[in-house]
């Protein structure tokens, strides 16, 4: 069965746009296809529907199951499987962050951290300690905030992406809350120490 436009379109943008993220285009195509199936689909129908060979199927499934987008389901009396994305959106969103932390940004702290303790041989290998110092920091910031984040129920995640520019307008009220007098140095303490709890 010929996929309509409107799945081709987001198809064939799917997998021109894994190509810039890294991943091969066919990869990206089956998962762009698995996502809008409201069915399970065999390796067979996929390459029907794609028109791309059947080991090359097979190799993006494997490559997509490495990345745990991708769900087995059998039917009685069938021998073949039938592959799907997960349903939660969300869930989605989780597990390609834990993947890519997995196999982009641990290995970069793992060197990151044995070069920062690495005795320099110079002043020029002390000031590239110093930088890469920084950048580890900013990493492990992000990554924990990343864990944090990844904590909270879907309910409570979209409520802190609903907050947008809200954020942005709390950091601006504390930056003028010292000239508002004595009275605020509590507030103050609480938007610029991140171990202090919430009253």
């Amino acid at each position: 069965m010929p996929l309509s436009p409107l799945v081709e379109d987001f198809v064939l943008h799917f997998g021109e746009m894994g190509s810039r993220w890294g991943i091969n285009r066919t990869v990206g195509q089956i998962y762009a296809l698995l996502y809008v199936s409201d069915e399970p689909l065999s390796a067979d129908e996929i390459v029907n529907q794609l028109g791309v060979s059947r080991s090359n199927v097979s190799m993006s499934i494997k490559e997509l199951q490495s990345w745990e987008l991708v769900r087995v389901k059998h039917q009685t009396g069938d021998r073949r499987e039938y592959y799907s994305a997960p349903d939660d959106i969300w869930q989605i969103v989780r597990t390609l962050a834990d993947q890519r932390r997995k196999r982009e940004v641990d290995p970069t702290l793992s060197v990151l951290r044995d070069l920062i303790v690495t005795k320099p041989s110079s002043e020029s290998d002390r000031y590239a300690q110093q930088r890469l110092q920084q950048m580890h920091d900013l990493i492990e910031l992000l990554v924990q905030w990343a864990e944090d984040v990844r904590k909270l129920d879907t309910k409570e995640l979209i409520q802190l992406l609903r907050l947008g520019s809200k954020v942005v307008g709390l950091l601006e009220l504390k930056s003028r809350l010292p000239v508002l007098g004595r009275g605020t140095r509590r507030a103050t303490e609480f938007f610029t120490d991140p171990e202090t709890d919430l009253p």
